[in-house]
C-alpha cells in the first residue's frame, strides 16, 4: 500500500499484531487499548477531532453529534457486514463514505448456522454437560436418552438469500435438507411466500439486514404461523426478532427449539432462555474467524486507501461525488 503520510486513522479497537502490515504505510494509527473491547464513544469524539478514517466493528454509532466532532473525517470503515451503526443520510450529506465488510464473513457465518442447527437438533450441549458432570457414569449406558432429530428431509426455510443465506442452502443441502427462501429477487423453484414459507419450514434460519421492514420480523403472529416444535435459529441481527415472543414460544413448546446467536437487546440476553434445554446461545459470534477478522481488516484499509486516493470504495454503503 502506498505511503500515508499525515494520515490519521482512529481504531476503536486495539489492532491485532498480524494485521499491522495491512495498515496504509506512513499512517497514524490512533488505537483502543483492548483488540476486543472497543474503546467508549466519549473517548473517540474527544480523539476524532483530526482524524480522517474511524475503523469501528458496528458497535459506534456514526450520528451527527460524532460527524461534528470530526470534520476531517473521510470514511468510516465498518470491519462487519453489517451498517446499521450509520446514519447515512448524515454521512452523505456531509461527503463521509462509509464501507463494511459484506463478503468477509459469509463463508464463516453459514458454518456457524450449522453448528448452531446441529447442536439443537443432537441436544449436543446438554449432552455435553451430562457427560462433564459424571452424569452419564453414575447413569450408565441409556439407550435413546439423547435422541435428537435428522436435519435429511427436513424444509430450511432461508429468510435473507443473499451472500451468507445461499452458503448456508449449500451446507444444509449436503445434509439432504430441501431448501426453501422467500426472497421475492429470486424467484425460482426454492421460492415461497413469507407466511407460506414459515408454515412448511421445520427450520427458519434469519440471515437478513436489519432495516425498518425486517424490524421485529419475527414476532407472535409469524412465530404462529410456524410449524408446531419447528426451530428458529438467527445469526443475523437482533432486532431481526421480537425476544418476548420467541421466548413465549419456547416456553409453550410452539418452537421446539432455537439456536441464537445475536440478541434484540444485546449483550443483555433474556434470563429466561439460560434454562431452557433446546436453546443453544452464543454471544454474536457468528462470522469470527481469524480468517475472516483477517480479511475486513484488509478490506477496510483497502477502502481507507482508495477514498485517500480520491477514489471510489470497493464496498460502499453510501455514494459520494467525487
Amino acid at each position: 500500500m502506498e505511503e500515508s503520510v499525515n494520515v490519521r486513522i482512529l481504531i476503536t479497537s486495539r489492532l491485532p499484531d498480524d494485521c499491522r502490515p495491512l495498515a496504509p504505510h506512513g499512517a497514524e494509527l490512533i488505537e483502543g487499548d483492548d483488540e476486543f473491547v472497543p474503546m467508549s464513544r466519549e473517548a473517540v469524539i474527544a480523539k476524532a477531532g483530526d482524524v480522517h478514517a474511524i475503523v469501528n466493528q458496528n458497535e459506534l454509532v456514526i450520528d451527527e453529534e460524532l460527524l461534528s466532532a470530526a470534520p476531517k473525517l473521510k470514511i468510516v470503515a465498518n470491519a462487519t457486514a453489517g451498517f446499521n451503526n450509520m446514519d447515512v443520510p448524515a454521512m452523505q450529506a456531509r461527503g463521509v463514505w462509509g464501507t463494511n465488510c459484506p463478503d468477509s464473513f459469509a463463508s464463516a457465518t453459514a458454518d456457524h448456522t450449522l453448528c448452531l442447527l446441529l447442536a439443537v437438533a443432537r441436544k449436543l450441549i446438554e449432552a455435553d454437560k451430562y457427560v462433564r458432570t459424571g452424569a452419564w457414569e453414575n447413569d450408565g449406558w441409556t439407550p435413546g436418552r439423547w435422541d435428537g432429530i435428522s436435519l435429511d428431509g427436513r424444509i430450511l426455510g432461508i429468510v435473507g438469500y443473499g451472500r451468507i443465506g445461499r452458503q448456508v442452502a449449500q451446507r444444509a443441502e449436503a445434509f439432504g435438507m430441501v431448501i426453501r427462501h422467500c426472497d421475492e429477487y429470486s424467484k425460482d423453484d426454492a421460492y415461497l411466500p413469507f407466511e407460506e414459507m414459515l408454515a412448511v419450514a421445520d427450520v427458519v434460519t434469519l440471515h437478513c439486514p436489519l432495516t425498518e421492514g425486517t424490524r421485529r420480523l419475527i414476532n407472535a403472529r409469524s412465530l404462529a404461523l410456524m410449524k408446531p416444535g419447528g426451530i428458529l435459529l438467527n445469526v443475523s441481527r437482533g432486532p431481526v426478532m421480537d425476544n418476548d415472543a420467541v421466548v413465549a414460544a419456547l416456553a409453550s413448546g410452539r418452537l421446539g427449539g432455537a439456536g441464537l446467536d445475536v440478541f434484540e437487546f444485546e449483550p443483555a440476553v433474556p434470563e429466561q432462555l439460560f434454562d431452557m434445554k433446546n436453546v443453544v446461545l452464543s454471544p454474536h459470534i457468528g462470522g469470527g474467524t481469524v480468517e475472516s477478522k483477517r480479511s475486513a481488516w484488509a478490506k477496510c484499509f483497502e477502502n481507507i486507501g482508495l477514498v485517500l486516493a480520491g477514489e471510489r470504495p470497493s464496498s460502499a454503503v453510501n455514494s459520494i461525488a467525487i
